[in-house]
């Protein structure tokens, strides 16, 4: 039991037009903003820091604002589908990520083409999964690198997209740098580039309790489904 989303155009909204549309940001350092994506949410939101910017910033109402939620080491536990990796930050915690169930997975879909997600129907994981759909065969993305990436966002409590980077233009941020919210922090890490990766991201590690501001879709201590095609890597 899964549901499957399909993109499709929407009308836009006028009225929250912005001019260079991103994915989600933490709120207190910037807010959603954005007009309506071919998912049926809005588009333009970004996890960026600066108040109005346009990125994955993280917003207050993540757990960790700050350069804590950076990863900085990582190594693997086990292998096969089973393996597990762990991400460490700045402050010595570590973040473990573990592999999206099969069940779960998004289809790989088609490098350069905008994905597809599913959202699963069942229980949201309390930590962070991860699975490549596509794996790159470019540079690999580590701390303090300037990526660039398209993506698609959909929500447990929405149960379809909300975002996505394809119907406007490709994001760029500094990777563990704390200007996206520590899910993207810690799971973009490793990633190479023309590779495709989804991320399941508890509210932990996302938006916490409180939503950014504006975001519809989003709920309170949401569960975010994101798939990511890493593009660059300056």
């Amino acid at each position: 039991g899964r549901t499957q989303v399909i993109h499709h155009h929407d009308p836009r909204d006028e009225g929250r037009v912005t001019p260079s549309p991103r994915p989600p940001q933490r709120q207190g350092r910037g807010h959603l903003h954005g007009r309506v994506s071919r998912g049926g949410g809005s588009r333009g939101w970004a996890p960026g820091r600066a108040a109005g910017a346009l990125g994955l910033a993280a917003c207050s109402s993540s757990p960790s604002s700050n350069s804590a939620s950076v990863a900085s080491t990582s190594y693997n536990t086990g292998s096969g589908p089973n393996a597990t990796t762990t991400t460490t930050n700045a402050s010595g915690t570590s973040v473990a990520i573990s592999p999206i169930p099969t069940a779960d997975l998004s289809p790989a879909g088609t490098a350069g083409q905008a994905p597809t997600v599913i959202v699963p129907t069942g229980t949201p994981p309390t930590g962070l999964e991860s699975a490549d759909l596509i794996v790159g065969t470019g540079r690999e993305a580590a701390p303090g690198d300037q990526v660039t990436v398209q993506y698609v966002l959909a929500t447990y409590s929405a149960k379809k997209v909300i975002q996505s980077s394809w119907t406007s233009q490709p994001f760029t941020f500094t990777l563990g740098e704390g200007q996206v919210i520590p899910g993207w922090d810690n799971g973009v890490v490793g990633m190479h580039v023309g590779g495709r990766r989804e991320l399941i991201i508890p509210p932990s590690l996302g938006y916490g309790a409180t939503p950014p501001s504006g975001a519809q879709g989003i709920a309170a201590n949401d569960t975010l489904v994101f798939v990511i095609d890493l593009q660059s890597i300056a």
